[in-house]
This record gives structure tokens, sequence and C-alpha cells, in this order.
């Protein structure tokens, strides 16, 4: 990302609420002004998608957007720290505006309350910078893949399930969720964490990599894991990183795509609804 040359220099507070970052040689001014101006939309207020919108929202970025039409449940507050007892029975949507405004007023927060689906995919995440996942069905992780590298944008996917992990992340034209799972599973052969569990902690482990990931690709600084799975196994505590390539043969941005606008997702793997 590059600084609008005609945007507001940072106010005395923002200098000195963002000092840690500013005195960085990797960040200053410069990183944190391209912070300020960016826009993050985040697919997902549960258990990735908490950490993640919370550690943009303290970095300072911008406007961070949300995706999410599920309520809070009791057996979120496991894991699901964007949310508090209190928010039980509220909309996700509005428990996420609530507490990203309670940790940085200043972030513009963008609630869409809505499934994202094929129809509306291009509108919701058109005016955002990047895209993040944090869904936790099949369906809106090829949605969002798809949608993603047609609008020509970075994506920043992680996954979790029991005491497992993956974090990677996809540049247009260098690899997507195509070239790596090419078709979905089976209905019911992955069950889902609301089926096998999830260790609480695991999601802000993926999720701060995911949020790392983002502020490094607005600063413009370090390697990316764009061409790279990182598995994370914190039963055993072991981070193991893979090599993945573009696949030239891939649907959607291999040599010759077949896939040029989105479809149906729900149909695509095999029936399965979309959750929130």
């Amino acid at each position: 990302m590059t600084v609008n040359p005609k945007s507001k220099p940072m106010t005395p507070y923002q200098v000195n609420r963002y000092s840690r970052h500013i005195i960085m040689p990797q960040v200053g001014s410069i990183g944190q002004r391209k912070l300020l101006e960016s826009k993050v939309l985040m697919v997902g207020a549960g258990g990735l998608g908490s950490p993640i919108s919370i550690y943009l929202t303290l970095a300072g970025v911008g406007t961070v957007g949300i995706v999410d039409f599920d309520e809070v449940d009791l057996t979120n507050l496991q894991r699901q720290i964007l949310h508090y007892n209190d928010d039980i029975g509220k909309s996700k949507a509005e428990s996420a505006i609530q507490t990203l405004k309670a940790y940085n007023p200043d972030t513009n927060v963008n609630v869409h309350e809505e499934p994202i689906t094929s129809d509306n995919a291009f509108e919701i995440m058109g005016d955002y910078d990047i895209i993040v996942n944090g869904a936790d069905n099949f369906p809106t992780r090829y949605l969002i893949n798809d949608a993603a590298y047609l609008l020509g944008k970075p994506l920043v996917d992680g996954s979790i399930l029991l005491f497992d992990g993956q974090a990677t992340t996809y540049i247009p034209g260098q690899g997507c969720y195509r070239c790596l799972f090419p078709s979905p599973p089976p209905p019911g052969e992955v069950p889902s964490c609301a089926e096998a569990g999830v260790l609480g902690m695991l999601p802000g482990m993926v999720g701060t990599i995911q949020a790392t990931e983002v502020v490094k690709l607005i600063i413009g600084v370090g390697e990316s894991l764009s061409g790279k799975l990182l598995l994370i196994d914190a039963l055993s505590m072991d981070f193991r990183t893979v090599k993945i390539r573009r696949n030239p043969e891939c649907p959607l941005c291999g040599d010759s795509p077949s896939i040029t606008e989105l479809i149906d997702y729900v149909d695509f793997c095999g029936g399965v609804p979309l959750t929130g």
C-alpha cells in the first residue's frame, strides 16, 4: 500500500497511541499511516475473527469490516474473545462493534450482518484492501477464495480444529485455495468445531498469525506466507511450513481457467448449508 499524499497527518494522540509502532524502523510514521488508511474485511466474528479483528483494531487499521449473521452463544465463550457473557443472545455483529470500539474508538467498524453469497460477495468485498477468512464451512471458504481472486485482492486464510491449525496467504497470481484443495471433501467427512471441538487457545495462535500477515501486507515489509502453508500442532507444539505452488491446471487461477464468475457454492460443496 502507498500513503495517500492528501491524507491528514497523524494527531498528537495518534502519535502517542501508536508510538511503539512508530519507533520501529520497519514501521515508522509512514507504515502507521498506511495502517490508518487501510481497509480490511474479516469474514466471521468467531474463533479466528475475534483475535484478528481485535489486533487489527489495536494496530490502528482505519476500517475493519465484519461479516457475520450469527448470534453469540454460551458455547462460543470458550474461545471467542470478541464476545462477553453479557453478549449471549446478541448478534455477533453488534457485539463486535461494541468490543472493537471499546478497544479503539478511532477505528471505523463496518458490519455486514448477512450471509455472504455469490450475489453480494463482490459488493461486500469490493471496497476493502485485504480479505481475511475466518469462516468455518467449506461453501464460504471457496466463495471467499474465488471472489478475492476475481477482485484481485490478497486473502489471508486460516483454519482450526481440535489441536491443529493452518495459515497461509494467497496473493492473486501466486496461487489460491483451489490450488491446494481443488475440490471440497464429501459432506460429513471433515467434522466442524461444533462436532469435534477445538482447543480454546488455538484460534488465538492462528488468528494472531493471520493478523500479523495482514499488517505486513499493509506496510509492505517482511516475507508473507504466500507460497507456504504453516501447519500448527498445538498438542506437540510443532510448527511446520510446507511449500505450496500455483497449480497451472487450477480451474480458477490456472493457465486456462474454467471459473470466471462466482458459482453456487452450497451445491458445489454437496449441499452443505452456510452457517454464521
